[in-house]
C-alpha cells in the first residue's frame, strides 16, 4: 500500500545538529526506513537547502521565511506569522494526504477551512508560551526580553489552534497530560524525540572528567552552563568540559576564571559523540520542565553515568538510567561520588534494558505509523 504523508517542518531539517530538527531529520530518516512516502515542505532560515533530505524524502520543497518587521506587526506569533506562505498550501491542496505540522512554528494553515477535511497532525516539541517566557526572563537585553515576553502572550493565546489538530503528539509525558487538560475533546498521544542512536554505545569503564554539553548560544542552556560553571564545576577538582556552539561573551568569562575548566566552542557532530562516550559523568540541568530533552537521550545512549536535576526528567520515563541532584552542594556531592565509580557491563545492560526498544527510532516511528495510517 502506498502511504504517504505530508510534513511541514519550521526550518531546513539538516545537517541535524540542534534539537528541533534533529527530532525532524530522523524521524524523516525512520519514516523512509519503515517505507513511508514523505512530502516535505520546510522553511529557508539560516541554513542551506539540503541534499540529504532528498535521500529520505520522496519530494522536498523550499519556502523562504518573511522576516523582519512587517511580520511583526501581527496579533500572531512572529514565529507563526512569519512563516505563512500561499505557494504550501496551494500545495498541500494538490493531494489528500494527512498533514504533520512540526511545532506550533509551523502551523500557520493548521486552522485553514480549506484543509477541514484533511486529517491533520500537531507534533508539540514545547509548551510555546512556557518557553519563551523563560527566555524572556533570562534575557538581559531589554529589546529582546521585551520580544520574548510579547512572543510569550502571543502564543498562550495562539496555542488554541492546536484544536484543529485531529491527533496531537507530544514530547514528553508532562506536555501530553497538559495537552490532555487544555485539549479535552483531542487525541493526544506521547511520542519521544527521534535522535538517531540505533543502539547503546556508552562504555564500560572510567575516566577523569565531567561533561556539560548543549547548544550554548540558547538561553535556557547557557543559563544552565553558568549554573554549572558557577555553582558545581568550579567548586571541584576534577576535570571538567563546557561544550557545544556558540558560547557568549559572559560563558567564556565565566570559565576562564577556573583553571580545571574548559569551554570548547563549536565541537562538531563527531567531536560532541566523542566527548559524551569518554565523559565519565555528563551532567545535565534545566531550569524548564517542558519540550525536548534531547541531550538527555544523547547522554543516555553514547554516555557512562548521567547526573540531573529532577526538572530534566520531567515527563521522560527516564529516571531509572538517572542519578539525582537538585542543589549545588548535592551536584557536587553526587558527582565525587560517581567519579570514583566504574561504569559496569551490569550498568551497560540496564541502560539497554530501559532504552532498547521503546525509545528507539524504529519502534517510534511504527507507532507513529499506526496513528496515522
Amino acid at each position: 500500500m502506498n502511504r504517504t504523508l505530508n510534513l511541514v517542518a519550521f526550518n531546513i531539517p539538516w545537517p541535524a545538529d540542534y534539537g528541533g530538527v534533529i527530532d525532524v531529520y530522523y524521524k524523516l530518516k525512520a519514516l523512509h526506513d519503515c517505507g513511508i512516502h514523505v512530502i516535505l515542505y520546510c522553511f529557508e532560515y539560516n541554513r542551506p537547502r539540503a541534499a540529504q533530505l532528498e535521500q529520505v524524502c520522496g519530494e522536498v520543497h523550499y519556502f523562504r521565511r518573511r522576516t523582519g518587521l512587517r511580520s511583526n506587526l501581527t496579533l500572531l506569533p512572529y514565529n507563526v506569522y512569519s512563516r505563512r506562505e500561499p505557494a504550501l498550501i496551494d500545495l498541500l491542496l494538490e493531494n489528500d494526504h494527512p498533514i504533520l505540522f512540526e511545532g506550533l512554528h509551523s502551523c500557520y494553515y493548521l486552522k485553514d477551512a480549506r484543509l477541514k477535511n484533511r486529517f491533520k497532525i500537531f507534533r508539540e516539541c514545547n509548551i510555546e508560551h512556557d518557553y519563551y517566557r523563560e527566555i524572556a526572563r533570562a534575557e538581559h537585553n531589554l529589546v529582546r526580553k521585551g520580544f520574548h515576553h510579547i512572543e510569550s502572550k502571543r502564543f498562550e493565546w495562539y496555542q488554541e489552534n492546536a484544536a484543529c489538530a485531529d491527533l496531537i503528539i507530544a514530547v514528553s509525558g508532562t506536555d501530553a497530560d497538559y495537552l490532555r487538560r487544555t485539549f479535552p475533546g483531542r487525541r493526544v498521544e506521547f511520542v519521544p524525540c527521534f535522535h538517531g542512536n540505533s543502539r547503546v554505545t556508552a562504555l564500560p569503564g572510567q575516566s577523569d572528567f565531567l561533561l556539560y554539553h548543549g547548544n550554548l548560544a540558547v538561553k535556557e542552556n547557557e543559563k544552565a552552563a553558568l549554573y554549572l560553571v558557577e555553582n558545581v564545576f568550579g567548586k571541584l577538582p576534577c576535570r571538567c568540559l563546557v561544550a557545544g556552539m556558540n558560547p557568549s561573551g559572559a560563558l567564556r568569562k565565566a570559565a576562564a576564571q577556573h583553571p580545571n575548566l574548559t569551554l570548547e566552542a563549536n565541537p562538531s557532530q563527531a567531536r560532541i559523540g566523542e566527548l559524551l562516550r569518554q565523559a565519565q559523568v555528563n551532567v545535565l540541568v534545566t531550569f524548564q520542565g517542558t519540550g525536548l530533552k534531547l541531550k538527555l537521550l544523547n547522554s543516555l545512549f553514547a554516555g557512562r553515568h548521567v547526573a540531573v536535576n529532577s526538572l530534566m526528567l520531567t515527563g521522560s520515563g527516564l529516571e531509572p538510567a538517572c542519578h539525582v541532584a537538585d542543589t549545588p552542594e548535592r551536584m557536587i556531592r553526587l558527582c565525587r561520588e560517581l567519579l570514583d565509580k566504574p561504569f559496569s557491563p551490569e550498568d551497560l545492560q540496564a541502560r539497554e534494558t530501559l532504552l532498547l526498544p521503546f525509545f528507539s527510532d524504529e519502534y517510534q516511528a511504527q507507532k507513529l505509523i499506526e496513528m496515522i495510517f
